[in-house]
């Protein structure tokens, strides 16, 4: 289980505060005649939304999904029809009413929000909506997934794509990732190597790849979305493929990246990676070369 059972009881004393402020134990939601769950929903639908869409996004099962949305569609609120380009594909809309009661839902959302800061002085409540933007920030950042994923899958596909689209703007000669040592599926399917993908609300954010040489491990392909940076993802990724490499016997780490990688640099030599010569000559887009002892578990 993740934390100690002192920050545990920390998160547990907060979510109880949390709950019963904002009256997520009343039946109905916002003096409304629908619980809190309901009133979600309809705010994530918005203009309309594909069913699988709205799982992914609110981690929801599907029949428990389907019991909310038949109870949304018998008040009137919302209609569930067939896709128009593929007739398997469900979405599901907002009705006029259901228009009408999300407005009103907001209008309620913001009065509760006004009335959390009424009682605080202006320094308090700076001090509230910076402490509200880094829970937001960190509980975005906990439900971040990661799991070795095979590099044909779609979700990988889609990293690599932004990987080279971005270091093809950023580096001034351009970048093409044909060019230089193989680093395709191949060489990221075991027993070759492995494939980490990052997954929030069931969108590809990040994303690296290990080769595994006789005796090391090389680290390649890591990737960040730029809307989920600052969230510590990186660093992140960097240790959960090192400890891939450990899985597989594999005592040190090393990589190669460009000068224009600024922020990765940085990432590396605070992670304990150290400067190298450099220890291959087949790609001419690295400038840096480095190198790290991975320690074994105790």
């Amino acid at each position: 289980m993740g934390g100690d059972s002192g920050e545990v009881a920390a998160i547990r004393r907060f979510h109880r505060a949390v709950v019963r402020r904002v009256g997520a134990l009343e039946e109905g939601y916002l003096g409304r005649d629908r619980p809190l769950g309901q009133a979600r929903l309809l705010w994530e639908i918005g203009p309309g939304a594909e069913l699988r869409e709205l799982r992914a996004r609110l981690g929801l099962d599907s029949g428990y999904l389907s019991r909310m949305l038949r109870s949304l569609e018998a008040a009137g609120l919302v209609a569930v029809d067939a896709g128009e380009a593929d007739a398997r594909v469900r979405r599901v809309r907002l009705t006029a009413a259901g228009r009408e009661e999300r407005a009103e839902l907001d209008r309620r959302s913001d009065a509760l929000a006004a009335s959390l800061l009424e009682p605080l002085d202006p320094v308090q409540r700076k001090r509230l909506t910076a402490a509200t933007a880094e829970v937001e920030r960190l509980l975005l950042a906990s439900t971040v997934r990661v799991a070795v994923t095979p590099p044909t899958r779609p979700e990988a596909e889609e990293c690599l794509r932004a990987y080279a689209a971005e270091l093809a703007e950023r580096f001034e000669e351009g970048f093409d990732p044909s060019v230089g040592p193989a680093a395709g599926a191949a060489e990221f399917t075991p027993p070759a190597g492995e494939f980490l993908v990052a997954m929030l609300d069931g969108e590809p954010v990040g994303c690296v790849g290990v080769r595994f040489h006789p005796e090391v491990a090389e680290i390649k392909r890591m990737w960040v979305a730029p809307a989920t940076r600052g969230l510590g993802l990186a660093r992140r990724l960097l240790a959960e493929i090192e400890e891939r490499a450990r899985v597989h016997g594999r005592r040190s780490a090393r990589l190669d990246t460009n000068g224009a990688l600024v922020e990765a640099i940085a990432l590396y030599r605070s992670a304990g990676y150290r400067e190298v010569p450099a220890f291959n000559d087949d790609n001419p887009y690295a400038q840096h070369w480095f190198a790290k002892e991975l320690e074994p578990h105790g």
